[in-house]
């Protein structure tokens, strides 16, 4: 029996326990790339967060006794997942982020979900676009152009950076309908596949580090702590919590996970940073969240 057979109230509870955490965690991601990146390339930073992941994940892997899937099709399928959802993405934004601010890639993390509906429209019959759910991302959407607040200029950085931060979002919204559609059928644990997917972008960096990841290295403490954390986090536990979650509420519903990113990003700046916070961040903020309800069913539109 899959995962995802049976939902038990108990369980809802669980998921939306991670759902939580995986907002968090993935939040704070890109404020921890932004301190790698002062002592290594993006190349770097995302070799040392697929090798601490990959660790983490293996450990977690041997500790609780689960066994790695079997068979190459499914390590095929894993190994198209790794690529779409760790190496393409991660690279795209640490990249980026050598122009753009953490709190910009964090906004542009939030189109995730519109990536993934438009994805959806093609692969998943069965989650093709309600008026409800469109409404949802078009709210939540909303909600992150006030977080953005575009009247006082919105962005920043070459263009060119910014696209990379769409192009790491399409990648990330064709990763969660994949994992949807030939990943979760096949009924494995969470935990290994959390384990074979950065498992195996970790190869492919390794093979790519020699090429990509040659300039010399400044590590400092802050840099090791940043580097461990999107690790062992970020890479390791968000994608255990992700695929659970991917197969208990679907790939659209699961990928809207990052309209808190930019939220996260807010309270980060208020309370590590000391930024001010303006009047439209809380108000985008009770936005971003009033999509996600709507999206997920919680909050119901009656038609006139």
């Amino acid at each position: 029996m899959s995962e995802s057979t049976v939902i038990t109230p108990t369980r809802r509870g669980g998921i939306l326990l991670r759902f939580v955490l995986l907002a968090l965690t993935w939040g704070s991601s890109f404020l921890f790339v932004a301190v790698a990146l002062t002592g290594l390339s993006p190349a770097q930073v995302v070799l040392g967060r697929l090798v601490t992941g990959a660790v983490a994940l293996a450990a977690t892997c041997a500790l609780t006794r689960q066994r790695l899937p079997r068979g190459l099709a499914a390590w095929g399928h894993l190994f198209v997942v790794g690529m779409l959802l760790c190496v393409i993405p991660f690279l795209l934004f640490a990249w980026a982020q050598q122009d753009v601010s953490s709190g910009v890639a964090s906004i542009y993390n939030a189109t995730t979900p519109l990536m993934t509906m438009l994805v959806s429209l093609i692969a998943l019959r069965e989650e093709r676009p309600t008026p409800a759910r469109g409404i949802g991302v078009v709210v939540g959407f909303a909600g992150v152009l006030v977080v953005l607040a575009p009247w006082a200029g919105v962005g920043g950085g070459s263009v060119l950076a910014q696209l990379a931060c769409l192009g790491a979002t399409l990648s990330y919204g064709i990763a969660f309908v994949y994992l949807r559609r030939f990943v979760t059928p096949l009924g494995l644990g969470a935990v290994p596949v959390a384990t074979v997917q950065v498992g195996l972008g970790t190869v492919v960096m390794l093979l790519l580090a020699p090429c990509l990841a040659a300039e010399s290295i400044d590590l400092s403490l802050p840099v090791v702590l940043a580097v461990l954390a999107l690790g062992a986090l970020g890479t390791g536990l968000a994608y255990v919590w992700n695929t659970r979650i991917v197969a208990a509420w679907g790939a659209t519903n699961a990928s809207t996970v990052t309209y808190l990113t930019p939220v996260v990003g807010v309270v980060l700046g208020v309370v590590v940073l000391g930024e001010r916070l303006s009047w439209n961040e809380p108000i985008g903020a009770a936005v971003v969240i009033l999509g996600i309800a709507i999206t997920q069913g919680r909050v119901r539109i009656r038609r006139g």
